[in-house]
């Protein structure tokens, strides 16, 4: 099944996974959602992800993280540039999310990293989506 808007699907499917503690999420696999899910994983947000070959369309196994009282490490993702309405930041424009707790994920030229990584490199992009 096609979505128009395969980044807000993927984190759509974490949050409801988030919101029922579920351990593992499956998402239809892109280039672009493997390259948020490294983010993610380098980030600290998730323990782990894989990505499965079936018969039709790759996908992403992602192995959510949790503390020892079940608390999710993740307690918020928000899409912010959507395909009615791209938002692109330069460095100077990219945000911080609560303060530094967060993580802004941009799409750049050099590829998909956090807001703090792309402003570190002088790079601007599009505002893909929060994590905190």
């Amino acid at each position: 099944m096609s979505t128009s808007d395969p980044i807000a699907d993927m984190l759509t499917r974490m949050r409801n996974a988030i919101m029922v503690r579920q351990e593992v999420v499956m998402v239809p696999a892109s280039n672009t959602k493997t390259a948020v899910a490294t983010v993610l994983k380098e980030e600290g947000f998730v323990k782990d992800y894989e990505i499965l070959r079936g018969r039709g369309q790759r996908t992403i196994k992602l192995h959510l993280k949790y503390d020892e009282a079940k608390k999710p490490f993740i307690t918020g993702l928000k899409r912010v540039s959507k395909p009615g309405l791209r938002v692109y930041v330069q460095r100077k424009e990219i945000p911080r999310v609560y303060g530094g707790l967060g993580i802004a994920v941009l799409s750049t030229s050099r590829g998909v990293m956090t807001g703090q990584k792309a402003w570190r490199q002088n790079l601007g992009g599009e505002l893909l989506c929060y994590v905190w």
